[in-house]
């Protein structure tokens, strides 16, 4: 019985891999973690629970000092962590005039210091057989992102911890993959650039379908690499 951590299912990319994991069925167990309620479970509606647990667990990732006992109460109830994905993200886009001590602390806390512990603690588990881990940082990660300081700082940190975590983790077995998604139709997106029009770039699924491709058992050779994630517009 294997058992996946997925944060980020409340919506957009998160929601669309949850969904196609469930049909897939590589993985029994499912643990979603967030805040939002609500929209966790109307993911789970979406999701084909036939031979599934599929649970909810409730943080939010202002405070990852939470996170230890949620993945302890997580590994007590399935008895494995096989697979965790860093899907979460936040963002409040200032530039560097704009931005607040809070705003590059509570962007950090959320995009980098939550994956940061939630990958140390599953990786307690993990370490025993062996799992996956993948996180999903951005191309504002790799390149100037003028007025998105905090963001874009932020996902470039997630791409350095997963290249540096690839080397130190595969003595137990442990794959660590990166995406870094171009312009994509989420909820975040809208935030960093709010007149741009949804049905031109490109769709949460498609970044789905390539994150559950990696995390797949038949994929081996993918990790320690930054993928970047991008649809070609057509005009």
């Amino acid at each position: 019985m294997k058992t996946c951590v997925v944060t980020g299912t409340g919506s957009g990319i998160g929601q669309e891999v949850a969904v196609l994991l469930s049909h897939a069925k590589e993985y029994n167990n499912i643990a979603m973690l967030g805040r939002n309620i609500e929209a966790m479970r109307a993911t789970e509606k979406l999701m084909d629970k036939m031979g599934m647990d599929i649970s909810i667990w409730n943080i939010d990732f202002q405070y990852p000092e939470e996170i230890p006992s949620i993945i302890e109460a997580v590994y007590e109830k399935y008895g494995s962590i096989d697979c965790l994905l860093n899907i979460a993200g936040y963002t409040d886009p200032q530039s560097l005039l704009q931005t607040t001590l809070d705003n590059m602390e509570m962007t950090y806390k959320i995009n980098v210091f939550s994956p940061f512990i939630l990958m140390r603690e599953s990786v307690r588990y993990m370490k025993k057989n062996g799992g996956k881990i993948l996180n999903v940082a951005s191309t504002a990660g790799m390149t100037p992102r003028p007025g998105w300081l905090s963001y874009s700082s932020s996902k470039a940190s997630v791409i350095s911890m997963s290249q540096t975590l690839t080397d130190e983790l595969s003595e137990y077995g442990i794959k660590v993959y990166c995406v870094s998604p171009g312009r994509c139709a989420t909820k975040l997106r809208k935030r960093l650039a709010p007149n741009e029009d949804p049905r031109t770039i490109m769709q949460p699924i498609e970044v789905a379908e390539v994150i559950c491709d990696l995390i797949s058992d038949e994929e081996c050779c993918l990790d320690g690499q930054n993928i970047i994630i991008r649809k070609q517009i057509r005009k």
